[in-house]
């Protein structure tokens, strides 16, 4: 198999995380288009004690660096959108955040990529982390009708600076929550105490706010389904505590701004 037909699955992935590196599709495409070159004239070659599609990433990032390119993004990054909000992370700690977040690599794909250590990424990770959760911080309605578990997603929230507004045990109880408090996320169970379901509350939220969700449930095949509301942010009972944390800075990071959905 050529070179190429190796690649080319990969190349739409390497040209969004460009993308999303630099602030700019032209300026990313740039330097992708340099690393396939560098690949192809010999000046470069992938590893083969990686998969392709690490060893790809790794070789752009050589090329990156070997350029001299800084990470900052041109123009205003004072907006509110994911890609202002990229450009305020300091430079080293996006790479670790979009690699791991944007891009679903592991922290040891990570730090092959960028040629660090396993601690150094997670402190990378961490950091950025912190700076989103600090820039994000917004309203939480918590919909579970298990009073220890919400009060362990509760205490989760609350450290990482968010405010509980609410916590729901039924659908009725959910939409009526946020009919007095608009949340900026909502964090969801699928089996609620009344025999009501998650699911349905959340679509009848989404029907009237555009607000992340992430479903925390102990019944994932109930979602992954197809059928809409199909969860970006599925996590499996029982959760470690750090996943949940993770779930919820990159929900909201990547989240356009919360608005009302307009009227018919």
């Amino acid at each position: 198999m050529s070179l190429l037909a190796r690649l080319a699955p990969h190349l739409p992935y390497v040209r969004r995380y460009a993308r999303a590196l630099t602030g700019d599709q032209t300026t990313g495409d740039h330097y992708v288009r340099v690393a396939l070159e560098a690949l192809a004239a010999g000046e470069k070659v992938l590893d083969a004690g990686l998969t392709p599609r690490v060893a790809l990433y790794q070789v752009f990032h050589a090329i990156w660096c070997s350029t001299g390119a800084q990470l900052e993004g041109p123009g205003d990054a004072g907006g509110d959108d994911a890609n202002s909000r990229l450009m305020r992370i300091a430079p080293r700690s996006r790479q670790a955040f979009l690699l791991t977040a944007l891009e679903g690599f592991t922290p040891s794909e990570t730090a092959q990529i960028l040629g660090a250590s396993f601690d150094e990424v997670g402190a990378l990770i961490a950091e950025a982390q912190s700076e989103i959760d600090a820039e994000l911080a917004t309203d939480v309605l918590i919909i579970e009708d298990e009073p220890v578990i919400a009060a362990d997603i509760e205490a989760l929230v609350k450290e990482l600076g968010h405010t509980v507004v609410d916590i729901a045990a039924t659908r009725t109880e959910a939409v009526d929550a946020v009919g007095r408090n608009r949340p900026g996320l909502v964090l969801a169970d699928i089996q609620l105490a009344d025999g009501s379901s998650g699911i349905d509350a959340v679509k009848d939220i989404l029907a009237d706010l555009d607000v992340p969700v992430i479903f925390i449930t102990a019944f994932p095949e109930r979602l992954l389904t197809g059928e809409r509301p199909e969860p970006t942010f599925l996590i499996t009972k029982p959760f470690q505590p750090e996943t949940v944390k993770a779930a919820i800075g990159q929900a909201l990071f990547f989240h356009p701004r919360r608005k009302a959905k307009a009227a018919a």
